[in-house]
């Protein structure tokens, strides 16, 4: 694969990685073909692993990398990392209060986000879609990161081995639109494509996200840094809440060993390969 994906640019990689991460989206939200109703402590458990996946790859695929090119460019690394963390939570704090969307299991009338009209399960969808914004992102920039050419702070296999973590946490994120719509009465069709279609906005971003540090390279640091900051704000704002969410009791065991284990296998995958 890394042969194959070396005679490609930095933003075509990005793309196609971006690519396989919404397929990945898509598989998950082929479930609801298979099933109508998802026990809630295996979604809190696939739901604790996106979590796991997404703390590991903001510090080994993205705070780290950020740190040592920061030093590299002749930066202060402390002030770049910061910067850039912080200022990704912001982003996505600012965008969690404009779109308008809605978290599983709430009425329509909780909604958040600019007050719309907008149907119950588009609201569900751009909540997922709100998730894999920072996702996209974080690919993207891994790939565009190459782009610095030293051969030593960034890699391709480091690369793909993020885009495999994400690819893995999206699984769970398909399923978690799809097989709820479909209980609320949408069809097994319908329900897959509003599942799928939360993943679209993760090429998007990763080429977006590629083409900007590809462009202006000094920037990398900080992008990366960026990248890792929004991913954190999702996790403890949406995914961990949600995951520790018990119907008919207050047990978070399987959501906290799912969310172990995905750091545990993000952390082999990015050192293995990275």
């Amino acid at each position: 694969m890394i042969q194959w994906l070396s005679g490609f640019s930095y933003v075509e990689m990005a793309l196609i990685a971006t690519l396989f991460t919404w397929g990945v989206t898509a598989l998950g939200a082929s479930l609801v073909f298979f099933f109508k109703v998802i026990n809630k402590k295996v979604l809190n458990g696939m739901l604790g692993f996106a979590a796991g996946v997404m703390i590991a790859a903001s510090f080994w695929s993205l705070l780290a990398p950020s740190i040592d090119m920061a030093e590299q460019l002749g930066q202060i690394p402390y002030i770049t990392a910061t910067a850039g963390f912080l200022s990704g939570g912001l982003f996505l704090y600012l965008v969690d209060k404009i779109m308008p969307h809605l978290h599983m299991g709430l009425d329509v009338s909780q909604a958040e986000g600019i007050k719309t009209n907008m149907q119950r399960s588009i609201l569900l969808v751009l909540a997922i879609t709100l998730h894999n914004i920072p996702e996209g992102l974080a690919v993207g920039v891994a790939f565009g990161a190459l782009a610095l050419g030293d051969g030593t702070t960034a890699t391709l296999a480091g690369a793909i081995a993020l885009a495999i973590g994400i690819g893995l946490q999206n699984f769970p994120e398909g399923a978690a639109v799809s097989i709820p719509l479909r209980r609320e009465g949408y069809s097994r069709r319908k329900a897959f494509l509003y599942g799928q279609a939360s993943g679209i906005v993760e090429p998007i971003a990763g080429v977006i996200g590629a083409y900007a540090v590809v462009k202006m390279q000094h920037l990398l640091p900080y992008a990366l840094a960026f990248a890792a900051g929004a991913m954190i704000y999702v996790v403890v704002e949406e995914l961990i809440p949600e995951a520790q969410r018990e119907e008919g009791g207050s047990k978070t065991d399987i959501s906290t060993i799912g969310c172990l284990l995905g750091f545990a296998i993000m952390m082999v995958l990015d050192v293995a390969l990275g």
